[in-house]
């Protein structure tokens, strides 16, 4: 039984974000009023503003706050005027390990409607999932760098996984894969042929965990490189693809662009067992902030995967086949300044249809 009240933090954050969210919001209160539960907002001042007034980045006090939350959803985090990486790390970092929010969820789904640009394919094509591990790989910071400036300067980041770390994973994406109930299938993308002891673990242990627990679920693998080049010619292969974090920072802003575009693109940065975090993709886009042109899609699809996991699947649906409606019938262009209404505009587009 799903709860009826919920505690989300709101981190509007930088550049368009606070925009992009103040429809998500919107289409999420209109959520509400439909389904019949609530939603309890609270913001924070998380981002460029709060560290450039106060030089705070992610204080101890609010990261331990953000605990207690049922979700949290964000907008987006990085400012021109600020050292790049300063406040990614400090924050989105900082969250993802201190919070533990080990899978990356991306649905890689074309709408009706979008722009594709890949030749002779529709929403009947792209339609998969990827479980990417968010903890490990080299995003951990293990390494380092001597003789910095010199002639001489050596650099290594280190990648790096333990074994529960990719059993958790890849548990995940099984039972994401059954739950999908689509093709039962799960590709695993690595790189067995060069990267012979990190992703000859993943593929040791994906095999022993399908053997055991999942034999009702297909087992496929590919190379990184290969995974790239089908993504585009045979999109349709795919039902989840489950991999390692930087491939899959990598290989996520491929599929986004044959859905439409990061203005399309949603996310959920999840711990299964605690609090889980929802973004769009597009990041914070500067040069659009107030100017009430930038596609809040993404923002609001987040919304609706926040939805998904807290257990209010009828109220998630009715967002998402309110952005289908929206696409099919007003906005076919997702470019910031091409959608033909404004940012305030296509929130008010799903809205109202999810308002019914």
């Amino acid at each position: 039984m799903a709860k009826t009240s919920y505690k989300i933090a709101v981190i509007p954050g930088d550049g368009t974000g606070p925009e992009v969210i103040r429809e998500a919001l919107k289409v999420l209160n209109a959520a509400e009023k439909r389904h019949g539960f609530s939603l309890a907002l609270t913001p924070y001042d998380l981002g460029a503003a709060r560290y450039l007034k106060t030089g705070d980045i992610l204080p101890g006090s609010v990261l331990e706050e953000l605990r207690g939350f049922d979700a949290i959803l964000l907008g987006a985090i990085g400012h021109p005027d600020i050292t790049p990486g300063l406040l990614e790390k400090g924050i989105l970092l900082e969250m993802r390990f201190a919070l533990d929010l080990y899978i990356n969820l991306r649905p890689v789904k074309l709408f009706p409607g979008v722009e594709c640009p890949l030749k002779d394919k529709g929403p009947e094509h792209i339609d998969y999932v990827v479980v990417r591990e968010n903890t490990g790989d080299v995003y951990t910071g293990a390494g380092g760098a001597m003789m910095r400036g010199t002639p001489q300067e050596v650099a290594t980041q280190i990648s790096l996984y333990s074994r529960p770390q990719v059993d958790r994973c890849l548990k995940y994406a099984f039972e994401y894969a059954r739950k999908r109930n689509r093709k039962k299938t799960l590709a695993l993308c690595g790189k067995t042929n060069v990267l012979t002891y990190v992703y000859e673990m993943w593929e040791r242990a994906f095999h022993e965990m399908g053997k055991q627990g999942y034999p009702d679920i297909k087992r496929e693998y590919y190379h990184v490189d290969a995974i790239c080049m089908w993504m585009i010619k045979n999109p349709e292969w795919f039902d989840v693809i489950v991999t390692g974090n930087m491939f899959g920072d990598i290989i996520t802003d491929l599929a986004a662009i044959t859905q439409g575009g990061l203005g399309i693109a949603a996310s959920g940065n999840l711990n299964p067992e605690g609090v889980s975090m929802f973004e769009p993709m597009g990041g914070s886009a500067p040069k659009y902030a107030g100017q009430n042109v930038i596609n809040p899609l993404a923002a609001i699809c987040a919304g609706g995967m926040m939805l998904e996991t807290l257990g209010e699947t009828d109220a998630a649906r009715a967002v998402e086949e309110a952005v289908i409606w929206t696409t099919s019938n007003k906005v076919r262009n997702l470019g910031a300044g091409q959608m033909g209404y404004s940012t305030s505009e296509v929130g008010d587009l799903v809205a109202a249809r999810v308002a019914g």
